[in-house]
């Protein structure tokens, strides 16, 4: 995976704000930049590319960020940006009414219409995961991302929430993701860059038909996820939560790797490891965390336990705790 770090505070004081434009122009397109250029102006980027687009987790002392006509007019890529606020607020002008985003919304311009940003409006310094993309890597037309961009959007709840998971998780673990890993990410993040922008239109029927499977089984995995606990938790069960059949359920894991039943069990016996490897439950007895991940015989968690990870969980446990290893 390619991954480069870019700080501020690692450049003389009289260089950083020149730097910093710099860099937001190369992952953007040209802006003016509007801050303090003294040692309290601190910025710092990791950027992770996926082929043709990034992403980019940041943290920003206040400034003000301007695409102007005149910028506009010297050069336009036609890229689409993306912005989850993480912590701060986010003040926004594009052509309507001012705006001002807090954490976990998401905020949206585009490198063809004028805008201004303003980062920490409070005085606050703003962390936030941003994704560039060009234009037309996005499987929607020109008019409907004229239409959603700019737009308020979540990243609490719905398709959102899935985007906000994944750009969280990824600029959390980028360096755990080689270079093959890179083209599957980023048809993932295109996947949901466009679902988001399509429901934020109520047009999710405008996407591709591959988009929108796997999407469905994106959100699929993140509602099995979320409901590990429930021994109710099955296929069928599955399906009516997503108000799809239980067969077109089988047909959407027949691309997986496992099925949906195999996957269910495997992420139930993942968790179930992870609470044994942990120091502060290690008075909670075995059958009591294998009950808490739906395994309610002993004899039948061991023997599931045994045959992924090759060894029964009380030695599991034992080795860990005599090792010191979590």
């Amino acid at each position: 995976m390619i991954e480069t770090v870019f700080k501020t505070e690692d450049l003389p004081v009289a260089d950083r704000v020149d730097a910093w434009r710099e860099k937001l122009s190369q992952l953007h397109a040209p802006v003016d930049l509007v801050c303090r250029p003294d040692s309290d102006f601190r910025a710092q980027l990791r950027v992770v590319q996926l082929g043709s687009a990034l992403v980019w987790p940041s943290v920003w002392s206040p400034q003000t960020v301007r695409r102007t006509p005149r910028l506009i007019g010297r050069s336009d890529p036609e890229m689409v940006h993306l912005s989850l606020i993480i912590k701060g607020s986010v003040g926004f002008r594009m052509g309507g009414p001012d705006a001002l985003y807090g954490p976990y919304e998401l905020r949206t311009n585009d490198s063809s219409r004028p805008y201004e940003i303003l980062m920490g409006p409070r005085g606050e310094a703003v962390d936030a995961v941003s994704v560039d993309v060009p234009r037309a890597r996005l499987p929607l037309s020109s008019d409907d991302l004229d239409r959603v961009i700019g737009r308020r959007m979540t990243g609490q709840e719905g398709v959102g929430a899935l985007l906000a998971a994944f750009l969280t998780t990824l600029g959390d673990n980028a360096r755990s993701y080689t270079a093959a890993d890179a083209p599957r990410l980023e048809t993932v993040l295109l996947d949901l860059l466009a679902a988001v922008f399509a429901n934020g239109l109520d047009a999710m029927d405008r996407l591709p038909a591959e988009s929108r499977r796997r999407t469905l089984t994106l959100r699929i995995r993140a509602f099995i996820q979320a409901n590990l606990h429930d021994p109710q938790l099955t296929p069928r069960t599955i399906a009516a939560a997503h108000h799809i059949s239980t067969s077109y359920l089988h047909l959407l894991f027949q691309h997986q790797e496992e099925t949906v039943a195999a996957w269910i069990r495997h992420q139930r016996l993942d968790h179930a490891r992870r609470d044994l490897a942990d120091p502060s439950q290690r008075t909670i007895p075995i059958h009591t965390i294998a009950a808490r991940w739906c395994f309610p015989r002993a004899a039948d968690f061991t023997r599931a336990f045994r045959t992924a990870y090759g060894i029964p969980p009380r030695d599991y446990r034992s080795t860990l705790q005599s090792t010191g290893c979590e």
